[in-house]
């Protein structure tokens, strides 16, 4: 490990302290709008099909209780997640139990029952069944050893309750403010945006301090900041799926395919950023790194640094003008430290690293331009 990474990992916080935020921040989630809407609706669809159930004809009457069942299997985040779970979980069901009909006239033995499994796993593995893969062991397992005497009474009202339970629970999520994740994905994509931009400005305060600098919770952002961008992606793709089938669309236009092109634009930023962010580290911390930044360019890298990330704050403003004004500034920092290393290119002494900066610099501009050039 090297001396920076000693570092870093000795700066980080205790694990108690990471160990409650983990907690902390999965509560928070379990207990968002989002969450609390979906459970609502899953209890009003399983409150409807329990209902209905009673009113199935035949024997199916009698297991009603598999009614909510289905209706919380097909209750998803989207309704067109909603329509595809429901589907593979009546197919998963129908798979299972004729599974088990071809095994049902030697009984329930251990035998018989280690076979249903075996089969039920291995026909799991089928390509595109998807949440119906786990249905058909459990549904085969189910007629062999609750069916009894009557497996054709109880297959099919499993079947048939499940059914009912997965249409009810497909249209109340049809029905009852169906979810478009599109606030989300937005909030996402501002907080990445600004997020980098401080990165860049910390990095950048760090120039004018007395190295080793004070302030260093910069230095140990790179996987955060990884991680962000992985999260914004997700986002988008859960705001893009939420559009299918959602009749909500129509009254909340959005440009996805514009967001997706964001998203690429900062995955790029975050590429370099993390790479400049390890590059400094290195250079402050690492007692073995044959690279340092020269005094003399400490103030245009400050500005460079300073100045882009405010290209990547201005961003989230809707001021065109000043998006313009300060891309150029920016382009006039980065220019200023090209022409200092430039100037001493040819000195002689330890290696600069201010060069794999700069060309950073230069490539996060180029994502970054407000023009799209």
């Amino acid at each position: 490990m090297s001396t920076s990474e000693q570092h870093r990992t000795a700066a980080r916080d205790p694990l108690p302290r990471r160990i409650w935020q983990s907690v902390a921040t999965r509560i928070t989630r379990a207990l968002a709008a989002p969450r609390l809407q979906l459970a609502a609706k899953a209890g009003l669809a399983a409150g409807i099909a329990f209902w209905v159930a009673p009113l199935m004809p035949g024997g199916a009457a009698q297991y009603a209780y598999y009614a909510p069942l289905g209706a919380l299997v097909a209750m998803y985040e989207n309704v067109s997640g909603s329509m595809r779970q429901g589907f593979q979980t009546l197919v998963g069901l129908g798979t299972g139990i004729g599974l088990a009909f071809l095994l049902i006239s030697f009984g329930a033995t251990p035998l018989t029952v280690a076979a249903v499994m075996a089969l039920g796993v291995l026909l799991a593995g089928l390509p595109r069944l998807g949440a119906g893969r786990d249905w058909i062991p459990t549904a085969a397992l189910l007629v062999l050893l609750v069916g009894g005497q009557n497996p054709d009474d109880f297959s099919f009202g499993y079947l048939l309750q499940m059914g009912v339970g997965v249409v009810v629970g497909i249209a109340v999520n049809l029905l009852v403010f169906p979810p478009l994740h599109f606030n989300a994905a937005a909030l996402s994509l501002a907080e990445l945006r600004l997020s980098l931009a401080r990165q860049l400005s910390d990095m950048g305060a760090a120039m004018h301090e007395k190295w080793p600098p004070e302030h260093e919770d910069w230095s140990r952002r790179s996987e955060d900041l990884a991680q962000s961008a992985r999260s914004v992606r997700a986002a988008v793709q859960k705001a893009d799926a939420s559009r299918a089938k959602n009749p909500r669309r129509r009254f909340h236009p959005r440009d996805v395919d514009k967001d997706y092109r964001s998203v690429r634009d900062l995955e790029h930023i975050t590429f370099h950023i993390q790479d400049m962010t390890e590059v400094l580290a290195d250079v402050i911390w690492s007692e073995d790194m044959p690279f340092t930044i020269p005094l003399p360019y400490s103030e245009p890298l400050a500005e460079a640094l300073s100045a882009v990330g405010e290209v990547l704050r201005a961003a989230e403003e809707d001021d065109a003008e000043r998006q313009a004004e300060l891309f150029q500034a920016a382009h006039a920092a980065v220019a200023s430290l090209e022409d200092r290393t430039a100037a001493d290119g040819n000195g002689a002494g330890t290696p600069s690293a201010a060069g794999s900066i700069l060309l950073s610099l230069h490539r996060i501009l180029r994502v970054a331009n407000p023009d799209g050039k």
